[in-house]
């Protein structure tokens, strides 16, 4: 039925209907209300995610790609894959000049050590336009030949300028004119926890590889991560990290170098480990001039007392010493021949102060010896049972070490 043929009191009664919703549309059209006071469409909080991915920290400007993107774009083309050839020579067992086991085996036992190929995989950046590359020194260290591959597909030949084992920092030149990116180094002293991290590199043999994370702390010591034999603190990250991504650049928001990625823990997950660029500039400042980097030491090995940890120690029967029930750094073991042994620090002696400094903590110390001379002598005060030592101990070069 038409709306026109309705009686006149229907007409008239729709017709005051449709004024009223038309009236409420048109409100409801021109009502404002605060984001503070409404929660937006499901449609509306998938668009406001949208627009804040493309949102970039670095300038707050809302662009068609994302800050990551961006940051990539800016490091990408000077982060380089570094492909390694090294010879290892296995040792024959013993048994192979056995004559019970060549009587009965003769010529199918070798008669000389055996050797092969072994090719490795990892990571660099160019920092400097002369063709400096920065990466681990596990990546190329002892390798018979180093090629660098570039992001656009170039490949150069790679000369070792410098390997610091101790840091686990190393220099790599290529000759490549005057035409490479490179890549911009922020300050690690700025970095926060919370920031930002990307990794890029080539995991596991995955080329122009880019993962998101943040910094998940700083300064987590070497002990921590599980080397102690390294002298660092180091940036830890949820940005995934794996084989192959060694030596590659851990990259700020705004795309520049924050640290150099060496580890991961493998008992876990999300966990890896960066140096802090700061540190990494400061050695291969010394490696490409062909110096050799200065690392003190003293030749203990500790373990971080408490008064609870030296009560169970002592309650224990096995216990081949009774300690001081203090804090401070408990010598566990002193190399032989080394600046320790020859300053009579001994197993069992409690390290509480070093040149007027109180220490608790194993990474303490090592930063306080880190930070001195080599030679220099440092006043260690130590408590000995219910005695207290003042000894004189002269760093040496940790390479030097017997």
């Amino acid at each position: 039925m038409r709306f026109s043929k309705l009686p006149r009191s229907m007409r008239q009664f729709g017709t005051h209907v449709l004024a009223i919703i038309l009236g409420v549309l048109l409100t409801v059209g021109t009502l404002q209300v605060s984001p503070s006071q409404a929660e937006p469409a499901p449609n509306t909080l998938l668009n406001t995610s949208l627009v804040a991915q493309r949102q970039s920290p670095a300038t707050g400007a809302i662009g068609s790609s994302s800050f990551v993107a961006a940051a990539v774009k800016r490091v990408g083309p000077a982060v380089v894959r570094i492909d390694t050839e090294r010879t290892i020579t296995r040792r024959l067992d013993p048994m192979f000049d056995d004559p019970f086991f060549r009587r009965f085996f003769g010529d199918n036992l070798p008669r000389q050590p055996q050797s092969e190929q072994q090719r490795g995989l990892g990571s660099g950046v160019i920092f400097d336009k002369s063709g400096l590359v920065l990466t681990n020194a596990h990546v190329v260290d002892n390798a018979d030949r180093v090629t660098v591959l570039l992001k656009d597909g170039r490949k150069f030949e790679g000369k070792v300028q410098g390997v610091d084992e101790v840091t686990d920092i190393a220099v790599v030149k290529i000759n490549a004119g005057a035409d490479l990116p490179v890549a911009p180094l922020g300050a690690s002293a700025n970095v926060e926890v919370g920031d930002w991290a990307i990794a890029v590199g080539n995991p596991l043999g995955l080329d122009n590889t880019v993962t998101l994370g943040i910094v998940s702390t700083l300064r987590r010591s070497s002990a921590q991560v599980g080397i102690g034999n390294k002298r660092l603190e180091f940036i830890q990250t949820d940005a995934a990290i794996n084989p192959g991504n060694s030596g590659g650049p851990l990259v700020n928001d705004r795309g520049e170098v924050i640290g150099i990625n060496t580890a991961i823990r493998a008992d876990g997950m999300g966990i890896g480990f960066a140096i802090p660029i700061d540190r990494a500039k400061a050695i291969a400042s010394q490696l490409q001039r062909g110096e050799k980097v200065a690392h003190p030491y003293l030749g203990v090995g500790m373990e971080d007392l408490t008064p609870d940890l030296a009560k169970r120690l002592n309650a224990n029967p096995n216990s081949p010493i009774q300690v001081p029930e203090i804090s401070g750094i408990l010598v566990g073991r002193v190399v032989p021949n080394s600046p320790a042994a020859t300053a009579g620090i001994r197993i069992g002696d409690v390290i509480v102060q070093v040149d007027g400094q109180k220490v608790t903590k194993g990474e303490q110390l090592l930063n306080i010896v880190e930070a001195s001379q080599i030679g220099q002598v440092l006043q260690v005060k130590v408590q000995r049972g219910n005695q207290t030592q003042q000894l004189s101990v002269r760093t040496a070069q940790l390479q030097d070490a017997t």
